[in-house]
């Protein structure tokens, strides 16, 4: 069933974006859904995702995203540069300590947008098992109905290892001012504004 938790979340990701927002960075992007939205909305997107046949199905997919073959906790990324930088279940394949990375990439006003996994289990998860299960049924009746897709490759999958506190820990540490929202379906929403003057940036 084709339900996606991540592309469950796309809109409320959107109602995060800047009112003004011009150039967006999408780490971990995958096939290049969430990327493409934000194309739809005006940005110049770069996209980075380090599995090759991943980025292949990306790219094919055409939209508008610069697709580039990298992973952001060691690549190259432009010094307060981007307006938004958007990271879709993708963090825990990475040293948390990359979110100072992309802290430093954030353009002065810009906002880090992520939805990051968990591990452990809270009574927001067990309160996302049937819920899980209604919204797999309506998505797989939705396609039984219209003829059911050729599903695109999935990205590389890896268990995240931080729990809920210690991801909430972390972020205060390395993104003071940040928030940590938890959410169904195993979950979080942290959110990050850069101060609009570098030079009161925390180092």
């Amino acid at each position: 069933m084709a339900f996606d938790h991540n592309d469950h979340y796309h809109r409320l990701l959107l109602r995060h974006l800047p009112a003004h927002g011009r150039t967006a960075l999408d780490v971990g992007c995958g096939t290049g859904r969430f990327a493409r939205r934000l194309v739809a909305r005006g940005y110049r997107v770069d996209a980075l995702d380090p599995d090759p046949a991943t980025l292949a199905a990306a790219e094919a997919m055409g939209g508008g995203p610069r697709y580039r073959l990298a992973d952001a906790s060691r690549a190259d990324l432009p010094a307060a540069h981007y307006d938004v930088i958007s990271c879709l279940a993708s963090l825990h394949h990475m040293p948390f300590t990359t979110l100072t990375r992309l802290r430093a990439a954030l353009a002065p006003g810009g906002r880090l947008l992520v939805l990051g996994c968990h591990a452990g289990v809270t009574a927001w998860d067990v309160a996302a098992v049937p819920a899980n299960a209604v919204a797999r049924l309506a998505v797989y009746g939705a396609e039984r109905a219209r003829g059911l897709p050729a599903a695109p490759p999935r990205a590389p999958v890896r268990e995240p290892r931080m729990t809920l506190p210690e991801v909430r820990e972390q972020a205060a540490r390395l993104l003071p001012g940040s928030e940590v929202r938890q959410l169904l379906y195993w979950r979080y929403l942290l959110t990050y504004v850069a101060p609009k003057y570098p030079a009161a940036m925390a180092s």
